[in-house]
Order: C-alpha cells, then sequence, then structure tokens
C-alpha cells in the first residue's frame, strides 16, 4: 500500500486514533501468535487460515467502529459533498438498452 500525505489535521487524527488502538492491536496480535504457535504446519491452512481470518475481520469492524465514534464525538468537519443527481433512471434489464427493429 502506498503511504498516505496527509494533512497535519489529518494526521493528527491518525495518531490520535492509533494510541486508542494499539492495546486491541497488541492484544489481538498476541492471541494470533498464540493460535499459530499452537498448530502444526501441517494444520495451519484450512479451519486455522479461516479463523485468523475471522479474527483479522473483526478487529478491523473494531477500527471502523472506533474511527465512526471518535468522529461522531468530533462532529462533522466542513460541510459534506453533494452528490451528482442522476440523468436518466438506468433501464432494470440489460435487454431493455437495445431495442429491437421491426
Amino acid at each position: 500500500m502506498a503511504e498516505l500525505h496527509l494533512t497535519p489535521e489529518q494526521e493528527a487524527e491518525a495518531q490520535a486514533l492509533f494510541q486508542r488502538l494499539k492495546a486491541a492491536f497488541e492484544a489481538e496480535a498476541l492471541q494470533l501468535a498464540r493460535l499459530l504457535a499452537s498448530k502444526e504446519d501441517r494444520h495451519l491452512l484450512g479451519a486455522t487460515e479461516f479463523e485468523v481470518r475471522d479474527r483479522v475481520h473483526r478487529l478491523g469492524a473494531h477500527v471502523l467502529q472506533t474511527a465512526l465514534a471518535e468522529r461522531k464525538k468530533g462532529g462533522i468537519r466542513g460541510a459534506a459533498p453533494t452528490a451528482r443527481t442522476a440523468r436518466e433512471r438506468p433501464s432494470a434489464s440489460p435487454s431493455a438498452a437495445r431495442r429491437s427493429s421491426p
């Protein structure tokens, strides 16, 4: 992943979020290391692989929840951008786009 270039405000937010998440990251890393250490080589893939993926996915969900909670506490920064208006409604079926000629 390429390094992100943040504004000073964004970097401050990132550092604060990292400090709030660091303990959860370390605790999960230790649990993952213990899980992997407890398995023989032939058992690392399959069920163990899926358990690792599930745990990392839950950690990612925790990261998103924490970020959203922090932003909610701080309020919205700036105005939200407006969405473009759709020109036409898309067709409900792919065949409707192609009209048959008589």
